[in-house]
């Protein structure tokens, strides 16, 4: 499995949100299986493209690109309309090649696009259940506002920890991000963010382990999840 455990989240949390807001319906659980496999198809084959060698990941592009293939023919089948985000996400996959290509994973524009193709889920499964993609704007904006925040705290407390530039734009953003939520989403969703701008602000520069800020950002992506489920309940 690839070693990005942080990828999960960002996978999850706008599906699960979107799913709980919309009401599950069939179709979303070959979805789910979907989402999952196409992201470690997409592991394997930006390595490939990295390396430039397709053959040490063969395996597992066969597997899991048949696993995609089959579990997204019944998705559309049954909504056939989904096909109108794939050139949304060719593009945005394109992004993702360059950066692998040059060696730049890590880049910002790179994890942008990255979170950028999580957040295009949020209407995917709005599609899915035949809710208009519009009635779920708000949910992919929060959703999108968290994960650009932790993008940009998780450089600040790993690979960019000694940049003092990134961590006044991690205090900035998140400042703005309150400030909206307290505006657009309510007190709950504001709320949350506010523990977010605190935890963006306070705890750049003292040295924990990745696994501590990867668990901080679970329980930072649980909150998000409940908020957002609560005002849409």
């Amino acid at each position: 499995m690839p070693p990005q455990h942080g990828a999960w989240a960002m996978l999850l949390l706008p599906y699960v949100t979107a799913v709980c807001v919309t009401g599950l319906r069939w179709p979303h659980l070959p979805l789910l299986g979907a989402w999952l496999a196409g992201y470690l198809f997409s592991y394997y084959a930006l390595l490939a493209v990295k390396t430039g060698r397709t053959d040490r990941v063969r395996p597992q592009l066969l597997l899991y690109g048949a696993v995609t293939a089959l579990l997204v023919t019944p998705v559309l089948l049954a909504r056939p309309a989904v096909l109108g985000y794939a050139p949304l996400y060719v593009l945005l996959a394109a992004v993702n090649v360059g950066h692998a290509r040059w060696r730049r994973e890590r880049a910002l524009l790179n994890d942008l696009a990255s979170v950028a193709q999580s957040v295009l889920i949020v209407f995917v499964v709005a599609t899915v259940a035949g809710v208009p993609p519009a009635e779920l704007a708000g949910v992919a904006g929060a959703v999108a506002a968290y994960l650009v925040g932790t993008v940009l705290y998780v450089k600040t407390m790993i690979r960019e920890r000694e940049s003092v530039g990134y961590r006044w734009a991690s205090g900035a953003y998140h400042l703005a991000a309150l400030v909206v939520t307290a505006a657009w989403w309510g007190p709950a969703v504001a709320a949350v963010f506010a523990l977010l701008l605190l935890r963006a602000v306070l705890l750049p520069g003292r040295r924990l382990a990745p696994v501590r800020v990867g668990m901080i950002e679970l329980v930072g992506s649980l909150l998000v999840l409940a908020a957002m489920v609560a005002r849409g309940a």
